[in-house]
């Protein structure tokens, strides 16, 4: 079986294609077991952000497994293949690991080093091992990549060579000026309380804005956001909750807000943003939109005392971000762990054979005991142990060096033959192999499930 990933992102394809083409949770849970249904794929797995939809897989062959998985992609996320596929960028065994690597250390990101991606792996790891999706080569290839992510951010300054999309995005808005100074005293309205929408509200926060309102479906979680930004030990900003009916007149009173829920539709229109505008006896209105598809209507650039900043504004500004030379850091860091994680893989796939030989082995053993046992009847304990003792040693000497030898051969590049050499040369039953690698499976399945 082979790695292979298929998807899109903002650098492959335009805001507008990303937007049409996002998955919500109920839709990525369908994708990955339509993808396990598909014949070429065993394993799957989703990775699908503000700016990224991609679909990993474990697939058998790789033309097919590039045409299903592109098939599936299209007829989830709504967008025609024909429309889909000049978009689309496939990456195959290394390659594909590579990419992950350098995802989840922000190397692929809109702004680089953002961290927020990490957090976004662990869910799409985590909704594969919920519905059994992701196996032992998808759970060890997203566990490295967190481990990779987190590696990158401790061992270099790749954080300083980009800044988080929130940070970035207020950067847009203060428009040369500091963000502090641009902040302070603003009010400000954030809708949304999830990850982002938190992130954004504390950096409001140290930022030094006067007060903070969070919006929010579920008000409960809108009031616990509150509660952290008002902490003495947290920023202590003045916060409140409010329902999203409560929004329109909101507008009227902020200065900034930053909008990010996951709507699949707008949660901001023109007409309610120019009303709102008509109605302020503030200054200008500043709006973020982080949310993929888009909460405000791109229209408002159209209205006066408006600045709209959104995800294909940051896509156009993010090249102008300085690159650090910690990146080149990190590319190295992740260079060397796609090495390690390939002869990882490579020498666990050899291992369901070696312990199929040494299984098989010790059953010669045991019946070439046994028939001793029936030619001399009158061996005593003693005399019966040593012999078996005996002739365990000359087994285990015999087939020590040759596994140790061809588990270091498997784990280098195109060492993959050497299991099938093994197997053809000891005639071993292919049944026995699957039924070790089975129990691995279970095992890795168990443990994995506990991690994340």
């Amino acid at each position: 079986m082979s790695l292979l990933v298929v998807g899109l992102s903002h650098r492959s394809a335009p805001v507008s294609v990303l937007e049409r083409a996002s998955l919500a949770a109920d839709t990525q849970a369908k994708l990955l077991q339509d993808t396990l249904a598909a014949e070429p794929a065993v394993e799957a797995a989703v990775l699908a952000t503000c700016n990224r939809i991609e679909l990993y897989a474990d697939v058998d062959k790789f033309h097919a497994g590039v045409a299903e998985l592109s098939t599936l992609l299209a007829q989830h996320s709504g967008v025609g293949l024909e429309e889909l596929t000049p978009y689309l960028y496939v990456h195959y065994e290394d390659r594909a690991v590579h990419h992950l690597f350098s995802v989840a250390c922000g190397l692929d990101s809109m702004v680089v080093g953002e961290g927020q991606i990490l957090g976004q792996i662990k869910d799409a790891l985590a909704l594969g091992q919920e519905l059994h999706t992701a196996g032992r080569l998808l759970n060890d290839l997203f566990q490295q990549a967190l481990r990779v992510g987190k590696r990158a951010h401790s061992e270099t300054g790749i954080d300083r060579a980009g800044q988080s999309l929130v940070t970035f995005g207020l950067e847009q808005l203060a428009a040369g000026a500091s963000v502090d100074a641009w902040a302070k005293d603003k009010r400000a309205l954030v809708i949304g309380a999830g990850s982002m929408s938190s992130l954004a509200a504390a950096t409001l926060a140290r930022a030094g804005v006067a007060e903070i309102v969070v919006a929010n479906r579920t008000l409960s979680r809108a009031e616990r956001l509150t509660e952290i930004l008002r902490e003495p030990g947290g920023t202590g900003v003045d916060a409140r909750a409010v329902e999203m009916t409560a929004v329109g007149a909101e507008l009227t009173r902020a200065d900034v807000v930053v909008s990010c829920t996951g709507s699949t539709g707008l949660v901001l229109g023109a007409d309610v943003i120019g009303a709102a505008v008509e109605a302020r006896a503030a200054g200008p209105l500043a709006l973020l939109d982080l949310a993929m598809p888009r909460d405000i209507d791109a229209a408002v650039h159209r209205l006066g005392g408006v600045r709209l900043v959104d995800i294909e504004s940051l896509a156009e500004a993010s090249a102008d971000v300085p690159m650090a030379a910690d990146v080149d850091q990190v590319r190295r860091i992740v260079s060397d762990e796609v090495a390690a994680f390939g002869a990882a893989q490579r020498a666990a796939h050899i291992t369901p054979t070696v312990v199929a030989l040494r299984t098989m082995a010790a059953d010669v053993v045991a019946g070439e005991v046994a028939r001793l046992e029936g030619r001399l009847p009158g061996l005593d304990d003693k005399q019966r142990a040593e012999i078996v003792q005996t002739v365990r040693r000359v087994v285990d000497k015999l087939l020590h060096a040759p596994t140790v030898r061809v588990k270091q051969l498997a784990s280098e590049p195109g060492g993959a033959g050497y299991a099938d050499a093994l197997r053809t040369l000891f005639d071993l039953d292919p049944e026995a192999v699957a039924s070790v690698s089975r129990a691995d499976l279970n095992d890795a399945d168990v443990k994995n499930r506990g991690r994340v």
